[in-house]
């Protein structure tokens, strides 16, 4: 018998006559009793009272959006993943930005992401009731340290993926895998009650939704 096993045998001998767990009564709200505009709408309010910038924009103008969203940026970090449609305009503006791109194969030091300026990022869903943008680590939102370190934070939402409350998000995330909530730039008030952003997180998130 293994160390484990042993374990897991004494625990199971130590509740053999536990009482039964009671029924947790799942009666709260599941689903959305919005239409996909006031969710949006619902979504942009709560992010711009979080201080974040919110830009509305059609699905084909994101290129021209991320473009001018990072005008005068000198480096940037993006996953393996991330639509090649929306880095087309930077690569046509003639500029200087340099792309990092993070993946399996070169995965980026935390020197290398605290040199860069940004982070551009896919996101998995939003929840439109608490104004949460949601990563869950597939290929358009890499690794949970590539969008914690970077100073700013460019998050691409598609209108589609947004949902009302917190349960219809947690049915569309695969719960094994590393998930980061974010509501608004990093701030925190522990210190005499004074708001100061950027200590946990981007000081700047700017979302970009897709319609």
């Amino acid at each position: 018998m293994s160390a484990r096993e042993d374990i897991m045998n004494r625990i199971k001998a130590a509740l053999h006559d536990a009482p039964q767990a009671p029924v947790i009564p799942r009666d709260y709200r599941r689903s959305s009793a919005m239409t996909a505009a006031q969710r949006l709408e619902q979504l942009v309010d709560r992010l711009i009272d979080y201080k974040a910038n919110v830009f509305v924009v059609d699905a084909a103008d994101a290129p021209v959006k991320l473009a001018e969203l990072l005008a005068g940026t000198g480096s940037i970090v993006v996953p393996h993943g991330l639509p090649e449609e929306w880095l087309s305009a930077l690569k046509h503006d003639g500029g200087t930005l340099v792309v990092h791109v993070d993946s399996p194969q070169r995965r980026l030091t935390t020197a290398d992401l605290d040199s860069v300026e940004a982070v551009v990022t896919a996101a998995a869903t939003a929840v439109s009731e608490t104004g949460t943008i949601m990563l869950d680590g597939s290929d358009d939102q890499g690794r949970r340290i590539i969008s914690l370190v970077p100073d700013r934070h460019i998050c691409l939402l598609r209108a589609e993926d947004i949902v009302e409350v917190l349960p219809e998000a947690i049915a569309r995330l695969e719960a094994t895998r590393p998930q980061t909530w974010i509501s608004g730039p990093s701030a925190t008030s522990d210190i005499e009650l004074e708001r100061v952003e950027g200590v946990h997180g981007p000081r700047t998130l700017d979302v970009i939704i897709l319609r």
